[in-house]
């Protein structure tokens, strides 16, 4: 059955098609965002939920999403989902950080034109039929420090811009190496600095706990006297009242600002002040970025639910198109090594170690671990996913480590998972053969190679004879079918280990039997998805 995706804001057309291109089942109700209880009544029949800024995804919606496994945001912001409880609920959640950039730099610089010259002022006084040339005095760009708080996509754009137009810039960003800012002709400094230096201070972070209120009431204060400030990046990252209190004394001379702290934003406290130049958050609207981001979203959401493919995705690791074809049979064997393990175990969990080997160390580590977290999680909880495994286990305290290592051994590449509980240690090693079929090659040190089966039984003994008779009789008497088994032992007389593959799940009375032989020191029933 194809994929069903519902569109739940003003998409256009042409993206909306390119769901129906590539064969995906979907739903075009541009209003129905705005309508929470209309959404929240149908939601539950959509793999993937395509949206703009109006669909809020709160946890309500997410609990009746119950087939939903993406939310493709057409844009770059995403306060109107709820990442943590769609996390929590397995949903993976993407923007398109992308195809607005262009728009967005474009945007700052403009805004950085209108409040140097005050465009919008002397436009409003000459449109009222008045003549104050003399009001309205300006100052270049040319040759004036521009500071630049974030220096990635958007950031960069501005960056190249204003070097056009001959300013000095100067860019603060924690994650700009010296080398990128010579490539980029800027100069790194931190942000005393830069709050020192700059005639004027543009931003282009994200909204996080370490950026909210950077310009706050004290940086501000560090400011050069007759800065302007421009924030076309996010509300929430300048302290609106205290920039409003520097432009009333005359230590700030102007600010522009397209976003704010709530919004829409109908009272602020730069609204009516002298030179402050207002925008209604239009970073990104112009009628290339708006059909960019849409089509961006209608490919990536589609290349998720056709391949797994991951782009720009906010709580999963990205998987490429080509990683996703490769990394498919180690995606399978990391899962199903956690899955092992974890059925294993009813313990609480304290750590996780992974260590990939030769071709698995060279590959998506995180997706990796995602994949091995999740079927570790899954005997905990079966609806965990790759997505909201991560998320459980860190609720848990669980601590997660990952080695790499170059080849050491027979195989061409392997993962092996060590879970760590108050108790014990288990290990269980894992590659994929030529086959691109996933094995078992080692379980609690012993060498062995198994295949994974739907119904399994992993029992050990005592390496002695007899044993693997008395096992398959036992089964026989109760009418259970042995469709193979594969053994290994440490050493002759020492510990043995045996999985057994069945057509069918194990009555637990098969299993009570067994252990009441006293033969066996484990006798656990597995099962994997093998599809």
């Amino acid at each position: 059955m194809a994929p069903k995706v519902l569109v739940s804001d003003k998409l256009s057309e042409t993206a909306v098609q390119i769901f129906r291109d590539r064969g995906i089942d979907v739903d075009f109700l541009p209003d129905v965002g705005k309508d929470k209880e209309k959404l929240a009544e149908i939601i539950g029949e959509y793999d993937g939920l395509a949206i703009r800024s109006a669909t809020k995804v709160t946890p309500t919606i997410l609990e009746h999403a119950t087939k939903l496994k993406v939310v493709g945001r057409a844009g770059i912001g995403t306060d109107n989902v709820d990442k943590e409880a769609a996390s929590k609920k397995g949903v993976i959640v993407m923007n398109t950080p992308f195809g607005n950039m262009i728009t967005t730099a474009e945007h700052a610089i403009a805004l950085m034109f209108a409040v140097a010259r005050q465009i919008p002022a002397a436009d409003a006084s000459t449109q009222a039929g008045k003549w104050e040339k003399s009001k309205f005095m300006g100052t270049e760009l040319t040759a004036k420090t521009l500071g630049v708080i974030g220096a990635g996509n958007i950031g960069g754009i501005v960056c190249d811009r204003a070097r056009g137009l001959k300013m000095k810039v100067v860019a603060y960003d924690p994650f700009l190496s010296e080398e990128k800012a010579q490539q980029m002709q800027v100069e790194k400094v931190e942000l005393d600095e830069l709050l020192k230096r700059a005639d004027f201070i543009t931003l282009h972070v994200p909204l996080t706990d370490g950026t909210r209120n950077i310009l706050s009431a004290e940086n501000l204060a560090k400011t050069k006297k007759g800065v302007r400030i421009i924030n076309c990046a996010r509300g929430g990252l300048v302290d609106e009242a205290a920039l409003a209190e520097l432009i009333k004394s005359g230590h700030v001379a102007g600010a522009a600002f397209d976003v704010f702290k709530e919004e829409p934003a109908t009272e602020n406290p730069l609204f009516g002040l002298p030179n402050v130049v207002c925008t209604p958050h239009l970073g990104a609207s112009t009628t290339e970025a708006q059909e960019n981001v849409a089509l961006q979203v209608a490919e990536q959401m589609s290349d998720y639910l056709l391949t797994g493919a991951v782009q720009n995705a906010l709580n999963m690791p990205s998987v490429t198109a080509e990683e996703a074809k490769v990394m498919g049979p180690w995606i399978k064997v990391a899962g199903h090594l956690g899955g092992f393990i974890g059925q294993m175990t009813d313990e609480p969990i304290k750590a996780i170690n992974i260590l990939y080997d030769g071709e698995a160390a060279t590959m998506n580590l995180e997706a990796l671990n995602c994949a091995t977290i999740a079927g570790i999680m899954k005997s905990i909880s079966p609806e965990v996913n790759m997505v909201s495994a991560p998320v459980i286990a860190k609720e848990r305290g669980i601590q997660i480590s990952t080695t790499r290592q170059e080849q050491s051994g027979v195989f061409e590449g392997y993962i092996k998972v060590t879970m760590v509980t108050a108790k014990r240690e288990r290990s269980i090693a894992g590659t994929v053969f030529s086959d691109g079929k996933p094995r078992f090659i080692q379980i609690k040190g012993i060498n062995i190679d198994a295949e994974v089966g739907e119904h399994m039984l992993y029992t050990t003994n005592e390496d002695m004879p007899g044993i693997i008779g008395t096992l398959g009789t036992m089964l026989g008497e109760h009418k259970v079918n042995l469709a193979n088994f594969t053994l290994g032992r440490s050493k002759q007389g020492g510990q043995a280990i045996a999985i057994s593959y069945l057509d069918e799940a194990l009555d637990p009375s098969v299993v009570d039997a067994l252990k009441a032989t006293g033969l066996f020191k484990q006798v656990k029933p597995l099962q994997f998805d093998v599809a």
